[in-house]
């Protein structure tokens, strides 16, 4: 009895194992409506224009027919999203000038107004990234403008744009703003650079011509100062051989004497 149930079991098993095979091996019939079927995918993209954040991407979209041929392919622009935390930026403002900070990328600024939404919050005199520091800040736009600036809006403003209809975060960035006096510290940036700086700047902008001015008024400071340094080394010169030449003398009459 049990070599029957046995016998039988080993026969279902092998049923269950050839009749896939068996299937398997059947002609499967495509209709003829498919056979004509072109479907448009992407066949090419760009990487994300920004690291993070929301960014835009252009794709090249085909029609592909049933024998592989692209036609009719035409480029589309659309949103995409890499990391949602952008960091910390710094920035120093002079007291009194109008200053603007933004939440969106200049690629970006296109985008439905309708479809974000930008809550703003704020760390006054304080530059850090520790959520539990920030108070919310009155901004409905993306973009906040500062004209002009004053000491009181120095610290870091926290941008996060959400989907307004799904409600997710999809960028988050600080800004850190410092505001100085005018008084304090001069920021003219040309005044700072030596010679040799102002050169390498002037050479990668292709001023060609302000080097040449820069480099003729250095032949004429260095020739001036050139010219004004050999009297002067010589009536040194004169005067500390004269004092040497008495002292000289002094010496010898006193020798003679004695």
């Amino acid at each position: 009895m049990k070599t029957l149930e046995n016998s039988l079991i080993l026969g279902i098993l092998a049923c269950a194992f050839y009749l896939p095979l068996i299937v398997s091996y059947k002609k499967v019939t495509i209709p003829a409506e498919l056979k004509s079927v072109v479907a448009k995918v992407s066949v090419n993209t760009t990487s994300c224009s920004v690291t993070c954040g929301l960014g835009v991407k252009v794709e090249e979209m085909c029609e592909i027919t049933p024998a592989g041929e692209r036609r009719n392919c035409t480029l589309r622009r659309s949103d995409c999203l890499t990391s949602w935390i952008c960091g910390l930026l710094h920035f120093t403002v002079p007291a009194d000038k109008p200053f603007e900070i933004s939440c969106l990328s200049s690629d970006a600024t296109g985008v439905d107004s309708q479809a974000y939404a930008y809550t703003w919050r704020l760390a006054q005199g304080l530059i850090t990234t520790n959520d539990a520091l920030f108070k919310p800040f009155k901004n409905p736009d993306s973009v906040i403008k500062l004209s002009p600036t004053r000491e009181s809006d120095a610290g870091t403003y926290r941008c996060d744009v959400q989907m307004t209809k799904t409600f997710k975060v999809i960028k988050r960035i600080y800004f850190g703003i410092r505001v100085i006096r005018n008084d304090l510290v001069d920021l003219d940036f040309q005044k700072s650079l030596t010679l040799e700086q102002k050169i390498v700047e002037n050479e990668e902008e292709g001023n060609k011509q302000n080097i040449t001015h820069i480099e003729m008024r250095q032949q004429q400071s260095f020739w001036q100062s050139k010219l004004l340094n050999e009297p002067l080394i010589g009536v040194g010169s004169g005067v500390i051989g004269g004092v040497l030449v008495s002292i000289a003398l002094y010496f010898l009459r006193k020798i003679w004497r004695s």
